[in-house]
């Protein structure tokens, strides 16, 4: 099949081919592929039959994925098939469709089938079903990554454009980076948990695996959103991904925290992940690792582990030897946990989540790779335990960070085993995580999965305006990599473009205040020059929001862009201008920032001081 979201979407569409025809293609390639341990259940005819008859009528434009084929993770329930978590004897056929899934097919999605797992979704390798290890895409000899092994072979191998899988910890990226495929792990309470069966029910959340980013966000869009079935699912903003903004601040871990396990190579792959961030015009912040390798400890060595005991421990008691070895001695440990070991550990990662949101201010996102190493199945079933823990190195902390991330890769080693990277960045920053994820995976030319099929280029026009937004221009302290920034992130805001005044305009330095900020003044016609800003969209509610809470002098007013285009914008009050400085001349907040520091390191004062 090896097709994207985006084209099946325009052949289902066009007439060119049908749901029918779409679905029939994809059980073709997955009777082709002959990777039994890949799927634990297909959807029978039947029920194909009635998913198609249920888009029949309906309008394909309004559908966002009509006709889209894709495959379930066999801990999320799916109506009519069973639910197994890899342990047969667990197993019971679920009577209705988890939310995720629900809302997929409201949106026009086929599910294809149920995939394979580590059971009970503990482990980050792939070998622990009694279905057998999902054959890795890329490299055979390789584990597939877990838990969600079934559904990123799936996607990688082109039998589906996308899947979903889950994440605790780890398990939505891991496979992602072992199959050269890109896996999303959602801010937590953004997709609903409702249907899934838990592994840490604080921690879990829906995952999608898919060929590029673009048809990650696709599918994560039609999930997305609080459902009153699942209190642990939150409002949080969503966009669309915008193009990706200029004047990045990526933090990376410092030489000496980067663990590679004596893997030279996987050392070099990220030194060269690095080094194409900084080429796409991000500034590289080096930061301390140790809150969150600490963090990442406590999720298997803390008393988290007793949730995996409180989500099956009935079942446990009742039938130990349904359990993978290795899966029960894990879940089995949670009985020795206490509540004062909880609350401590509670306390503890309290602390450390602090000490990370220091580390990482200022930072449009934290670059990480997304395993340290790569392990053969041999390895790792002659070491289960340590080799599956090693793996986590780079995912443990995220969720209890209450992070959002996305893996996506980075290139292939001379061994030819894969290699990845996964940004992160707070939660409901998902859209602004997309948007640099999809440059960054762009720039590295890359076959999608083992399709060997190129990605897409990235759309060179700009990004619509969604229903319900507003644009606004911005002209200092919330540009993109400044210090107001994260307030529009928080918002949901989606970065557009770049963009110049016309020559109407003069630009000010304020006096400083909690922020140093310029202000833009209209003059008479060709008295000014153009001055650079920024066009960001707001949805309508946190628009008014952001209006409102502008400081006097500054107000908003309609702004003539060099283009001949208007909109709305941050300007001054006349009055303002009385004695302030103009630095017109600099062309933007911007240059007049370089050319300070510029000042600042020829008189050799350093830039904290």
């Amino acid at each position: 099949m090896s097709a994207t979201i985006a084209e099946i979407l325009q052949a289902n569409r066009s007439g060119r081919s049908t749901p029918a025809r779409t679905v029939a293609a994809c059980l073709e390639a997955i009777e082709r592929h002959a990777d039994p341990s890949i799927f634990t259940a297909l959807v029978g005819p039947e029920a194909l039959g009635e998913q198609l008859a249920a888009l029949e009528g309906r309008d394909p434009a309004g559908l966002p994925l009509y006709g889209v084929p894709f495959a379930v993770k066999d801990n999320i329930d799916v109506a009519g098939l069973p639910t197994s978590c890899a342990c047969p004897d667990f197993a019971y056929v679920a009577t209705r469709d988890a939310t995720a899934v629900a809302r997929l097919k409201r949106a026009g999605a086929i599910v294809i089938g149920k995939t394979n797992l580590d059971q009970f979704a503990t482990g980050l390798n792939g070998t622990r079903s009694p279905y057998g290890t999902p054959r890795n895409a890329v490299r055979a000899d390789l584990v597939p990554g877990g838990s969600s092994s079934g559904s990123g072979v799936a996607v990688a191998a082109g039998l589906v454009p996308f899947a979903l899988g889950t994440d605790t910890a780890g398990s939505g990226r891991i496979p992602a980076g072992l199959n050269n495929i890109v896996g999303v792990k959602p801010s937590l309470g953004l997709v609903s948990t409702a249907g899934l069966v838990p592994a840490c029910r604080t921690l879990d959340c829906i995952s999608v695996f898919a060929l590029t980013v673009a048809d990650a966000m696709a599918a994560l869009k039609a999930m997305a959103g609080p459902d009153e079935a699942d209190p642990f699912s939150r409002p949080l903003p969503f966009g669309t991904p915008g193009a990706c903004p200029p004047a990045l601040r990526i933090a990376v871990p410092r030489p000496e925290d980067r663990v590679f396990l004596g893997d030279r190579q996987a050392e070099a792959a990220f030194t060269q992940a690095v080094a194409r961030m900084a080429a796409l015009g991000a500034r590289i912040v080096e930061v301390a690792m140790e809150p969150f390798y600490e963090t990442a400890r406590l999720l298997y060595e803390g008393p988290w582990v007793a949730e995996r005991y409180a989500a099956v421990g009935p079942f446990l008691e009742s039938k130990p030897d349904s359990f993978n070895e290795v899966v029960r001695a894990i879940i089995e440990e949670g009985r020795r946990r206490t509540a004062v070991e909880a609350f401590r550990a509670h306390y503890r990662r309290v602390e450390l989540a602090a000490r990370a949101r220091a580390a990482l201010e200022g930072c449009d996102a934290l670059m990480v790779p997304t395993m340290p190493t790569v392990y053969t199945v041999e390895e790792m079933l002659a070491d289960p335990v340590r080799l599956n823990s090693n793996l986590g190195i780079y995912t443990n902390f995220v969720n209890l960070l209450d992070m959002c991330g996305i893996a996506v890769p980075s290139g292939l080693r001379p061994d030819g085993a894969p290699v990845g990277v996964t940004l992160l960045a707070g939660a409901g920053r998902d859209a602004h995580l997309a948007a640099i994820a999809a440059a960054f995976h762009a720039s590295t030319e890359l076959a999608m999965g083992a399709t060997g099929r190129p990605l897409p280029a990235l759309p060179a026009a700009m990004p619509r305006v969604a229903a319900g937004h507003h644009e606004i221009a911005l002209f200092g302290a919330h540009l993109s990599g400044l210090p107001l920034n994260g307030e529009l992130l928080e918002a949901g805001g989606m970065f557009l473009r770049q963009a110049r005044t016309n020559a109407d305009y003069k630009l000010y330095a304020l006096p400083e205040g909690r922020v140093r900020r310029p202000g833009l003044l209209r003059v008479e016609p060709g008295g000014g020059a153009p001055v650079e800003c920024e066009i960001w969209a707001l949805p309508a509610e946190a628009f008014a929001r952001f209006v409102d809470a502008i400081p006097a002098p500054l107000g908003i007013a309609t702004i003539q862009l060099e283009d001949g285009g208007r909109v709305k914008g941050f300007a001054l009050e006349a009055v303002a201008a009385k004695g302030a400085r103009d630095i017109t001349g600099f062309g933007g907040w911007r240059g007049f920032l370089a050319e300070e520091q510029r000042q600042r390191e020829a008189a050799g004062i350093s830039a904290a001081e």
